[in-house]
């Protein structure tokens, strides 16, 4: 697969693979379109050499609700089945702000939200990832208070545990209003929910990166982890975004780049993926696709960095 070169954006455009794509020990994907029916974005990403995989499950940037057919939700737990795609992660509306100050705003992001959590139990997804929002009209503390509640008021009457969804809290790069910039505070709104909710984290190294910690360096990447280990917690880092950084650590600049190409550097990248202790975490890139292959290129340079086992080989798929 290294060798081929698409002309097409679109994987499922591309040649049909017989043969499985090298897998790794790690669960390694990409942001994957919907378009044409929810279910495409199964097979693109198996076009794509993936064993995970995000979505949107609606268009990210708009209010109209998407109703999901049955047959949808068949054909895509079919193929993920099939060519073991897990686990299912879906990214919430850009749209949401769940600690907006505005009353009717706040109200439209809660129903925007229910609607993604039904969308993500009718798909059986595995996460659902949110970023906390915009505390712009109130306090910090206050902005951190409303997302928890917004969360609670929007999940009521869901038994998302009995379905095995987990809601992920992303941290953010740290704009004026933004909440989620420090790991602090994303362990503050997952204290916040975890007695009734079942939630964790997503972190995303391109944030971590503008947000001002610093994962490049061997001595500041352990400070960071230790840091993270220390508020978070690794068991709640259920998924990594995987972007390289197109602005310098601090900016507070959310500029993905492709994987090993931007501040961040492939080190970084190969570090994360080897170790031991986030090894249950899905790595996930939302890299831009500039050119045909692009997300391929990216797919693959994640797991060209994961280290094979003394064989020579790939270590097995974790189950």
């Amino acid at each position: 697969m290294a060798e081929f070169r698409p002309l097409e954006k679109d994987p499922l455009k591309w040649p049909r693979i017989e043969k499985p794509q090298r897998r790794t020990s790690r669960r390694i994907g990409i942001h994957t379109s919907i378009a044409g029916g929810v279910e495409n974005a199964a097979e693109r990403a198996y076009r794509l050499g993936c064993n995970t995989f995000q979505i949107f499950s609606s268009s990210p940037r708009q209010w109209q609700p998407y109703s999901l057919g049955r047959s949808q939700c068949e054909v895509m737990s079919g193929l993920r089945q099939k060519y073991d795609l897990k686990p299912l992660v879906i990214h919430c509306n850009y749209l949401i702000n769940l600690a907006g100050a505005n009353p009717p705003f706040l109200k439209k992001s809660i129903a925007a939200f229910r609607g993604e959590l039904e969308r993500a139990l009718a798909l059986c997804a595995d996460y659902l990832v949110l970023h906390p929002g915009s505390f712009r009209g109130a306090s910090r503390e206050e902005g951190l208070k409303r997302t928890a509640s917004s969360i609670a008021e929007a999940s009521q009457g869901l038994d998302l545990g009995k379905a095995g969804l987990t809601i992920l809290i992303e941290n953010t790069a740290g704009a004026e209003y933004s909440l989620g910039g420090t790991f602090e505070q994303v362990a503050e709104l997952l204290e916040l929910l975890c007695k009734t909710l079942p939630v964790g984290a997503c972190i995303d190294t391109c944030h971590t990166h503008v947000a001002g910690y610093d994962i490049v360096s061997e001595e500041g990447r352990q400070l960071t982890l230790r840091h993270l280990s220390g508020t978070v917690g690794f068991k709640n880092v259920r998924v990594w975004h995987c972007n390289d950084a197109k602005a310098e650590r601090g900016s507070r600049l959310d500029r993905h780049e492709h994987i090993g190409r931007g501040k961040l550097g492939l080190e970084a990248f190969r570090a994360l993926l080897n170790d031991h202790r986030l090894k249950h975490a899905a790595f996930i890139a939302e890299t831009p696709i500039d050119d045909p292959g692009d997300d391929l290129r990216n797919v693959d340079a994640l797991k060209g960095l994961v280290k094979r086992s003394r064989t020579g080989r790939s270590c097995p798929i974790l189950k």
